[in-house]
């Protein structure tokens, strides 16, 4: 397993991190986590050199974090321990994010007072003193758009106590990331990228390159589509977020031949490497400039094991090429 900085904070992380929105379960994901098995997925990646580990109190309403915290207890020393805040579900503080998520409504606040009472609840859940990287789950936005000056104070004050180690962002745009940076150290940034989904490429992720800010992507597998194991026969309830064809219109049956045609067409190279298709992806993923992490999920131990390989894949640079060449060929979904 490779290792990597978070920016400036001295924070060593594994470039492969394991991402736990799935574990939190849920309708979105048409089934209920098991969580011994997911117990098991986390101990077999850190077990297998992963250290980071990513969650958040809205993946499952806490129940990520609880079921991670049940995970590491004992071994706290050996994990690099990320989770959120800023979307809230306690009552009508903050402006409207989602109106029914889960059976909740959201709302995005990062308003001192409910991120006070946020990063309590995440400690208590993890059962931890401590968050090595606290991140800013999605930006605030109007009517109550909290001044990023005010949320930032707020969470240099939660360093200045101790109770986090670094700072982070989540899903901003350059104008916000510039903002949070002028407002005191942010270790990384977190946003979506994959081979489908190359948006960045454009502007944050040079932009991190240059200002040495650690960048964890997620989705890069793009919620199991490139693992090459969702096939035409696969249903996807209307609750689960692989159905929303705004989120990923390539999981649209029109258009999944053309996802498994492009996977087909890497059969070489899986063999070359002798890896799979996943490991493969997210190989090429963290080759990309300006990718430092890339958090990947895990249902279970296999998978988790399946992803940390990926960890000491060096692709060669015309083999990174030739997938690029792939993915550009392959155009937009329909």
């Amino acid at each position: 397993m490779k290792f990597g900085k978070l920016g400036a904070s001295g924070i060593e992380a594994s470039i492969i991190g394991l991402g736990t929105w799935v574990t939190g379960g849920g309708r979105i994901w048409g089934e209920e986590p098991d969580d011994a098995e997911s117990i098991r997925a986390i101990h077999a990646s850190m077990d297998h050199g992963v250290n980071l580990i990513d969650t958040a109190p809205l993946y499952g309403f806490g129940h990520s974090e609880k079921v991670v915290g049940q995970a590491i207890k004992g071994r706290r020393d050996q994990v690099i321990l990320a989770t959120k805040c800023g979307l809230w579900h306690a009552d009508a503080r903050g402006s409207l994010f989602v109106e029914d998520f889960d059976g909740h409504t959201v709302y995005r606040s990062l308003r001192p007072d409910t991120i006070a009472i946020e990063i309590q609840d995440s400690l208590r859940r993890l059962d931890t003193d401590y968050i090595d990287l606290y991140q800013v789950h999605w930006p605030a936005i109007p009517p109550e758009k909290t001044p990023i000056e005010e949320t930032m104070a707020c969470l240099n004050a939660l360093k200045d106590q101790g109770k986090i180690r670094a700072i982070g962002v989540s899903n901003v745009s350059m104008d916000e990331l510039e903002t949070y940076r002028s407002c005191g150290e942010i270790a990384s940034d977190q946003l979506r990228y994959s081979m489908l989904f190359r948006e960045p490429e454009a502007d944050i992720l040079p932009y991190c390159a240059k200002h040495d800010l650690a960048t964890l992507t997620y989705m890069s597998l793009e919620q199991g589509l490139l693992t090459g194991k969702v096939g035409l026969d696969r249903d996807f309830g209307e609750a689960e977020w692989r159905s929303n064809p705004d989120w990923n219109p390539w999981f649209k049956k029109a258009n999944r031949p053309k996802i498994l045609d492009l996977l087909a067409g890497w059969r070489g190279l899986t063999e070359k490497y002798n890896c799979s298709l996943a490991q493969l992806v997210i190989a090429w993923t963290a080759a990309q400039e300006g990718v430092t992490h890339v958090l990947c999920g895990a249902r279970t131990k296999q998978q988790a094991l399946d992803n940390v390989a990926a960890g000491s894949l060096e692709l060669e640079a015309d083999d990174i090429a030739k997938i690029r060449a792939d993915v550009v060929a392959l155009g937009a979904p329909r």
